[in-house]
């Protein structure tokens, strides 16, 4: 569903959300090195990759949740209620901010305090079905695809990181 790619190594990690498992992979060896469990919740799919601090996000569906894992050990640091339906995830390496869009109707923007800690910072109201999005790290924009639904027009929303 999901998987991200280490610029400064050599490993790739992939969601699998029917294993329950994010898949380790080592693309020098060509070969799968780890499979960590996800057990904290269900229906991983979208990840991003904080390769800075050895951290890869990781967002759930079945409960929403923000999961912070260390890529190190596979081990989870950190995990957070999120909103629903979560389907794009990015970090946002300059402002320290996770973002999540889910079609809940909602975005969720965290705080990364420090490598360990993702405390909420806003809950941005949308519109239902409203999940897809894009965030361009040159631009500071997240870009926000807003289905048609009943007298919603089809659109697409443009946030400004601050």
């Amino acid at each position: 569903e999901s998987f991200q790619l280490e610029s400064g190594g050599p490993r790739n990690f992939a969601n699998v959300p029917d294993g329950r498992q994010i898949a380790v992979i080592d693309r020098e060896k060509n070969a799968v090195v780890a499979k960590w469990p996800v057990t904290q919740a269900l229906a991983n799919f979208p990840m991003a990759l904080d390769e800075k601090n050895h951290r890869l996000l990781v967002a759930c569906r079945q409960p929403a949740r923000l999961l912070v894992l260390n890529t190190e050990t596979g081990r989870p640091v950190a995990e957070v209620n999120c909103c629903g339906d979560v389907d794009d995830l990015f970090y946002d390496a300059v402002r320290q901010r996770v973002y999540l869009s889910g079609g809940e109707g909602c975005i969720s923007v965290f705080e990364q305090k420090d490598a360990d800690h993702y405390p909420l910072r806003k809950r941005i109201e949308t519109s239902p079905g409203a999940r897809t999005c894009l965030y361009v790290p040159e631009t500071g924009r997240l870009y926000l695809a807003v289905p048609q639904r009943g007298q919603q027009k089809a659109e697409v929303w443009v946030y400004q990181a601050r």
